[in-house]
This record gives C-alpha cells, structure tokens and sequence, in this order.
C-alpha cells in the first residue's frame, strides 16, 4: 500500500511537497529509530526511556500494520506502527498503535495521513479497534487523535512512573463503524 499526499503545510513551508506513505521496513530501521528517540528525548511520548534496537522493534510491532512518511528524497517523516493488545482470540480484533513524526516534520499534516492510512489497513484486516495510551501533557497528539476519529476512554491516573515521578495516561481508541 502506498499513498502519495499532498503535505499540509504552515504558510512557510512548501505546499508543493509530496509525501508517499509506504509500508515501514528494514530499509527505513535507522530513521524510525531515531525519529523514536527524538521523541523519547522530549519526554511526553512514552514511558520509554530509550528506543528499542530494530531487531526489538521489529519483533514487537505487526508488520502489516506499520507504515512510514517519505519525503521526495526518500527520507522518513514519521512512522506508525500496531502492536497486538493480547494473544487471546477475544481481542484479535484490537491494537495499540504508536505515531511519531520527526521534530522538523510536525506541523505538515503527516500524523493524520499516517493515521489515516493504519485506519484503512486495520479496517480491511477486520480490526475493530485501534487505541493508545497518550499523555495528557501532550495536547498535540491528543488533538490529532481527536480529529482522527478516536475519543477519550478516560484517564489512567499514576498508571507508571517516568523519570521518578507518577503519570497518568489519556485511553483513546477508534472503533471502526465498518468491522464489528
């Protein structure tokens, strides 16, 4: 699956910038990795305090679920990846999904076209629900979550500790209106 977009862009950015989003692979392991990290560095992505090696990455996240944003020369923008919520067959039906755009690429509309795309192909695979764990701090992504369809669950409070200290986590899920 590959889908070309025309980038959103802030009024400085180039309107014309194509962005092809495309299945992640092995080729693209060292720039979702460090795109992972930079969003480890800023400390409201994850309770992660340091990004997988690719073999863990891989290994963690199901392969027909996991795309990147390219630009024109073929660098990654942004990932998004699922990973399964539980072995057991009541939930074969819903994922947990990681989104992540690099630093320079915010802004651009590449969350929502990643987004977008892990929604048609979790659909077609008869995923019924896609959720995340985000922290409330991080009012971006809560944003683009909401405008992608997914609602608040509710909150975890103290649900892990990060850097020494207790977080809580906002629950969002998407339920497909098409499988179910």
């Amino acid at each position: 699956m590959a889908v070309l977009f025309r980038a959103l862009a802030d009024p400085a950015a180039d309107l014309g910038t194509t962005v092809n989003i495309t299945p992640l692979t092995t080729e693209h392991a060292d720039e979702v990795v460090a795109i992972y990290q930079a969003g480890i560095d800023e400390g409201d992505a994850t309770f992660e305090t340091t990004a997988p090696t690719w073999e863990q990455f891989d290994a963690a996240r199901m392969r027909e679920h996991r795309f990147v944003a390219l630009d024109d020369d073929g660098r990654v923008l942004g990932w998004v990846a699922t990973a399964k919520v539980s072995d057991r067959r009541a939930y074969a039906g819903v994922v947990e999904h990681s989104v992540y755009v690099h630093p320079a690429a915010r802004g651009r509309g590449i969350a929502t076209a990643l987004l977008r795309t892990l929604v048609e192909s979790t659909e077609a695979a008869g995923i019924w629900t896609i959720q995340a764990g985000i922290f409330p701090e991080n009012t971006a992504s809560l944003a683009i979550h909401g405008r992608a369809g997914f609602r608040v669950i509710g909150t975890r409070e103290r649900i892990g500790r990060h850097h020494g200290r207790w977080r809580d986590t906002v629950l969002v899920e998407r339920r497909s209106p098409l499988v179910g």
